[in-house]
């Protein structure tokens, strides 16, 4: 191929480098990509609608399922939005707790990610010992509620499991080890060749376009801004407890890279303040089963990103409506600014940047004709 033509090159819906069904539409010149655009939707479960019809106690286990990676933020999100139709307070033990899990969520969801950025780096041995300490954290929000993935400890008005001394301890002996670990890989990926060609430089977002395009999270992060819901608009007792938003300026893959790694360290930092601080009291409060006609919204920093649900009641047992932003929908038009420039063998670690989520964020509208 000359170069000065462009060609179109189709890069999914399926496609070794994409895990769910997702289709871009890359215009190359040479080996640069000089233009791309999204082709979402392929993934519709129909799921808002479905909230619809169903009573908001099974909604919290629909809202659960919206995503895997992140089933315990969704749930939180929810309950959040559900409770502030009525300004429903739930005990403090009970926030201590959805608090402890959110952060043993994210980090298995950034263990998670890291190692799957190594996977496409080249790096499978990094990858191998990052999924190996991830277990840990399986193994106690397993612990803790009883499931590895979809958690259901959350409920409307609290949460239905406690954690105990023996648990508590055994949460601390866990992280000490975890913190070790990440430390170490930190200091192995900020000077392995093999990751730091492949990543750094790539998939430039500048501090303006990452705020003009509305970016979230992470992504958001590693472009410098110091943006977070648990510190701009906190929920649960984030206010109480004292962390540091993580920021980094180098604006590329890597930055993405360290400031998940940092994340995780803050993370544990959280989670041994809660379990020291986390007073005796009561798991949850009745919660009504009809809600008056009122609106309500929850906001959540999930592992990638803000996220928001928002619900209209009508009086009934039933929302009217409900409506999920995933963070994945927040970062979509900056990974494609990000990708223009970039070389073709650079596309899937690029995607890969964002952590994105596909299922958690199509979504299908239909427009019937009057």
């Amino acid at each position: 191929m000359r170069y000065g033509t462009t060609i179109k090159v189709p890069f999914g819906p399926q496609h070794p480098a994409l895990k769910e069904p997702e289709c871009f539409l890359f215009e190359v010149e040479g080996d640069f990509v000089v233009n791309v655009k999204p082709r979402i939707g392929y993934i519709h479960r129909g799921i808002e609608k479905a909230f619809e019809n169903n009573t908001y106690m099974h909604d919290l286990y629909l809202a659960e399922r919206i995503c895997g990676i992140c089933s315990h933020a969704h749930t939180v999100a929810f309950t959040q939005t559900v409770e502030g139709l009525v300004s429903l307070e739930i005990p403090q033990r009970a926030q201590y707790i959805r608090l402890i899990m959110a952060e043993l969520e994210r980090l298995h969801s950034h263990s998670l990610w890291v190692g799957i950025a190594a996977h496409e780096a080249g790096f499978d041995t990094m990858f191998m010992y990052l999924w190996r300490d991830r277990e840990m954290i399986m193994d106690l929000m397993e612990e803790i509620s009883g499931n590895r993935v979809l958690h259901a400890i959350n409920t409307i008005g609290g949460v239905r499991r406690d954690i105990n001394d023996e648990q508590a301890n055994k949460i601390r002996k866990y992280l000490d080890k975890f913190e070790e670990n990440i430390k170490n890989y930190i200091k192995v990926l900020e000077t392995e060749n093999t990751f730091l060609k492949r990543t750094v430089g790539v998939g430039i977002l500048k501090p303006s376009d990452a705020i003009a395009l509305c970016a979230v999270g992470p992504t958001l992060r590693a472009s410098g801004i110091k943006n977070d819901v648990r510190k701009d608009d906190p929920y649960l007792l984030y206010d109480e407890i004292p962390f540091e938003v993580i920021t980094h300026d180098g604006c590329d893959v890597f930055a993405r890279t360290i400031v998940r790694c940092e994340e995780m360290l803050e993370s544990i930092k959280i989670i041994r303040y809660a379990l020291d601080h986390m007073p005796k009291g009561e798991l949850k409060v009745k919660a009504p089963r009809t809600f008056p006609p009122n609106e309500s919204i929850g906001r959540v920093e999930a592992p990638r990103g803000e996220l928001i649900h928002y619900t209209k009641s009508n009086g009934t047992s039933k929302p009217e409506r409900y409506k999920v932003r995933s963070p994945t929908l927040g970062n979509l038009a900056s990974v494609c600014k990000t990708l223009i420039g970039a070389h073709i063998a650079d596309i899937p670690m690029i995607l890969a940047g964002i952590d994105p989520c596909f299922s958690c964020m199509d979504r299908i509208l239909i427009k019937k004709r009057s």
